[in-house]
């Protein structure tokens, strides 16, 4: 099924204003953040009118419906990855919060000295960092699967490495700059051969793809709802039961308790043990509309409607002399086109295009050692959604040669 994406768009407040330059928005940075469609807003400003409350404290009336609303949303979060059971689905501020939590929760109680975690070269900082850290304090290794020329992982350099018994494989199932989206369940069902555990990035793929727990086998998954419509501020750690019963918790306060003394506490049950705190109630609200309103339009259709949207970005990036595209093909790689143009930084790139109205992404996206393998300090990207059009990669192609023509 095709979107009808002029109609779809409608549904995008943002996607109707002209910028401070008086031209038309083209929003080309959703693989940082999504614009949000009028249910997701809506539903946050009627909880915050008609039902704001703390919840699973109180007896009345608001704070029995913002309790409801609140795990309503995380069951319709649950069913939108296929998890068992609601309770496998911890909200956290975001993917790089729920990575976090299983290094400190899980990893700090299961890992030792000289215990091998296997990464790969194309993860974000927040799939990096938190392992650099352990490894610093408790002396772990860390190793990592190659990234191709052609921006593919090597799996036959991964099978050697799970030769080494590792306790650990935490890799992105899609790149944020290169687009590849990696075999997810072949990555796991080897791993989970050599006896490890897995635990999958999985931010940029959840709001773009069928993502599906149980037939991925993955023990952990992690994601956030502002890339895939829904508010910043709140993310989701998927993980088996049998791990998580295990975990401590990872903060400690109230409503992760069962009971506390003076001296001693006892941990609250699945999921409540690992949300310390008053949580992000209004974006939970607007997280499980998010959801909603993807369902609702098809995971498949938006898969293929972004699919023909980055074969076509990607044909009419190649024509352009000078510009090098960063990735595998199209058949092999999500809403990503991450480019350099020979001779311009892609800063004045991105500020060049911001002229003409194209919200484009500069930088090193949080990826530095994936750069440093390609020999480059930065790309520009372009990134691609449900409510992207053709129409908008003309412009974006059109804006390249006028940043060329600028540049001489």
């Amino acid at each position: 099924m095709s979107l009808n994406v002029i109609e779809l768009r409608k549904d995008f407040p943002i996607l109707q204003r002209e910028t401070s330059n008086g031209v038309r928005l083209v929003y080309l940075d959703s693989t940082a953040t999504s614009q949000k469609p009028l249910p997701v807003i809506e539903a946050m400003n009627a909880y915050y009118r008609r039902s704001n409350a703390n919840i699973h404290r109180g007896v009345h009336t608001l704070a029995e419906e913002a309790t409801a609303l609140y795990e309503a949303a995380r069951e319709k979060i649950a069913r939108f990855i296929n998890a068992p059971s609601a309770r496998q689905v911890i909200y956290t501020r975001n993917t790089t919060e729920a990575i976090n939590l299983v290094a400190y929760a899980w990893a700090r109680a299961n890992l030792k000295t000289g215990d091998l975690v296997i990464l790969t070269e194309m993860e974000h900082h927040s799939n990096l960092v938190p392992w650099q850290m352990l490894q610093a304090e408790r002396g772990i290794e860390l190793d990592f699967i190659p990234v191709t020329e052609t921006g593919l992982l090597d799996l036959d350099a991964y099978q050697a490495l799970l030769a080494r018994t590792p306790k650990l494989v935490a890799f992105t199932h899609m790149s944020n700059v290169l687009g590849t989206i990696n075999p997810a369940a072949e990555i796991i069902r080897l791993a989970h051969a050599a006896g490890a555990v897995t635990l999958v990035d999985a931010a940029q793929s959840v709001p773009h793809l069928k993502v599906d727990v149980q037939a991925l086998d993955a023990d952990f998954l992690a994601f956030s709802a502002h890339k895939m419509c829904g508010p910043t501020g709140i993310g989701a750690l998927y993980g088996k039961a049998e791990l998580l019963e295990a975990m401590p918790p990872f903060l400690g306060g109230g409503d992760m308790i069962k009971e506390v003394k003076l001296r001693s506490f006892r941990a609250n049950s699945l999921p409540h043990k690992f949300e310390a705190g008053t949580p992000a109630i209004a974006e939970a609200v607007g997280f499980g509309a998010a959801v909603e309103y993807l369902t609702s339009i098809g995971m498949d259709a938006i898969a293929a409607h972004e699919h023909e949207i980055t074969a076509y970005a990607l044909e009419r990036l190649e024509e352009i002399p000078g510009v090098r595209v960063f990735g595998p093909d199209a058949a092999h790689k999500g809403g990503v086109a991450a480019f350099t143009l020979d001779g311009i930084h892609p800063h004045d790139v991105a500020q060049i295009l911001d002229k003409d109205g194209i919200a484009v992404r500069a930088g090193h996206h949080c990826a530095q050692p994936l750069h440093e393998k390609f020999g480059i300090p930065a790309t520009s990207r372009a990134s691609f959604y449900l409510y992207n059009t053709k129409e908008e990669v003309d412009l974006l192609v059109n804006g390249i040669y006028k940043v060329k023509r600028l540049f001489g």
